[in-house]
C-alpha cells in the first residue's frame, strides 16, 4: 500500500480505553481514519460519533462487519467477547488488532491462534502496550546491547489505585474478569518473557483479599504474588495488586551478570516536586490512561504501519497465547496453592 493511504478502522468497546483508543484514532494516527465505533450501549455510540465525527455507528458488532469501507477492525471490548470478535473479523477479512488478554479461557487462546494462521495475510497485532512504552524499549535496547550482561531475574510490582476499586467490582461481578493473574499480571509476564528470552517452567503464586474481602468470595485476590522459574534457571518475582493508596505502581527491575535495570522505581507522574507542609512531594500517575498514554499511541501506529507495509507486528498471537499460559498457570497454583508446572503448547514459539 502506499504510504498515503488512510487505513479506516472500526472499532469495538467505548469502555475507558475503548474511549482512548476512539480519541487517538480519531486525532493522533497517521494514514488512519476512524471511519466507525460500536458499543451494545447507544449513548456511547452517539456521544462517540458526535465528538469524534465518526461517520457510523453501530450497536451490533456483526454489522459494522458488513461495512465495505473497513480495513481493520480494532477490538477494545470486555475480554470476554476478544475470542469471538477477533474470529469474525479475520473471517470477513479485515486486519485486527486487540486488546489483551485473547480470551478468559486457554482453549480460546488457542482458537485464537488458530484463526491468525488461517489468514497469514491479515494483519493481526495483540495490545502489550508496554512493549511500546518508551521507558520499556529502551531497557530492552540496553539487555540486547549488552549493558547488563546476561538478564537473569525480573521483579515486576503491578499495582493498581485504590480509588479505582468500585468500579473494578462491578466488572468482576459481571464475570468478564480473567481474575487477578490474567487481567492484571499478564502485562509484566510478558514483559519477562521478553526480557529474560526464555520461557516459565513452574510456578507458585499465593494472594489474599485484605481490605476488600468480597474479591475472595470471587475466587479472586486484592492482592498476589508469584514465582516463576523460567527456563535455564533465570528467574520471576512478580506482585500484582488492587490497593495502591498512592497511586499507580508500575516498577520494574531487570537483574543480570554485570549490572541491572530498572524502570519506573519511583511512579512518579511528572518531573515536578510539590514543596509544601506536608514536606517533599512527587505525585504519582493516578491509573493506566495517564502512564501508558504515549505507549498506547505508539502501538497503534505500529499497527497501522503494519497494514501499510504488508509485515506483521513485532507482539504476535503466540505472545498472547504463551503469556496466556503462564498467567493460566499462576492463577491454577494461586487457586491450588501448589507448585504447579507450566505446560506450554507445542509447536508455539515466540521469543525473540
Amino acid at each position: 500500500m502506499k504510504q498515503d493511504k488512510q487505513i479506516s478502522v472500526g472499532l469495538v468497546g467505548l469502555g475507558r480505553l475503548g474511549r482512548q483508543h476512539a480519541d487517538n484514532l480519531a486525532h493522533r494516527i497517521p494514514n488512519c481514519k476512524l471511519m466507525a465505533v460500536c458499543s451494545v450501549k447507544p449513548e456511547e455510540v452517539e456521544e462517540a460519533q458526535q465528538e469524534l465525527k465518526v461517520p457510523y455507528g453501530y450497536t451490533n458488532y456483526e454489522d459494522m462487519l458488513r461495512n465495505p469501507e473497513l480495513d481493520a477492525i480494532f477490538i477494545a471490548s470486555p475480554s470476554a467477547y476478544h475470542c469471538e470478535q477477533i474470529e469474525q473479523a479475520l473471517e470477513a477479512g479485515f486486519h485486527v488488532f486487540s486488546e489483551k488478554p485473547l480470551g478468559l479461557y486457554m482453549e480460546e487462546a488457542l482458537r485464537v491462534q488458530k484463526a491468525v494462521r488461517k489468514h497469514p495475510n491479515q494483519v493481526f497485532m495483540l495490545g502489550f502496550m508496554r512493549r511500546y512504552d518508551r521507558s520499556y524499549a529502551y531497557a530492552k535496547k540496553q539487555i540486547e546491547a549488552g549493558a547488563i550482561g546476561e538478564p537473569v531475574l525480573i521483579r515486576c510490582y503491578g499495582i493498581d489505585p485504590a480509588q479505582a476499586m468500585p468500579g473494578f467490582m462491578q466488572f468482576a461481578k459481571s464475570n468478564y474478569s480473567g481474575g487477578l493473574f490474567l487481567d492484571m499480571a499478564i502485562h509484566d509476564l510478558d514483559l519477562a518473557r521478553w526480557y529474560l528470552g526464555v520461557e516459565a517452567e513452574r510456578v507458585w503464586a499465593i494472594g489474599g483479599s485484605h481490605r476488600y474481602t468480597e474479591l475472595a468470595e470471587l475466587n479472586d485476590a486484592e492482592t498476589g504474588a508469584a514465582l516463576v522459574q523460567f527456563a535455564g534457571n533465570k528467574m520471576g518475582i512478580f506482585v500484582a495488586g488492587r490497593n495502591c493508596a498512592h497511586g499507580y505502581h508500575i516498577e520494574t527491575e531487570i537483574i543480570g551478570t554485570q549490572g541491572s535495570l530498572r524502570i519506573g522505581t519511583v511512579p512518579e507522574k511528572n518531573q515536578v516536586m510539590i514543596l509544601d507542609d506536608r514536606g517533599v512531594v512527587r505525585e504519582c500517575a493516578n491509573g493506566f490512561l495517564e502512564r501508558f498514554e504515549q505507549a498506547y499511541m505508539d502501538e497503534a501506529i505500529e499497527f497501522v504501519q503494519a497494514i501499510l507495509e504488508g509485515r506483521q507486528p513485532e507482539v504476535t498471537v503466540e505472545d498472547g497465547v504463551l503469556s496466556t499460559v503462564l498467567g493460566y498457570a499462576c492463577k491454577e497454583s494461586f487457586e491450588s496453592g501448589q507448585l504447579v508446572n507450566v505446560q506450554m503448547p507445542a509447536a508455539v514459539t515466540a521469543i525473540k
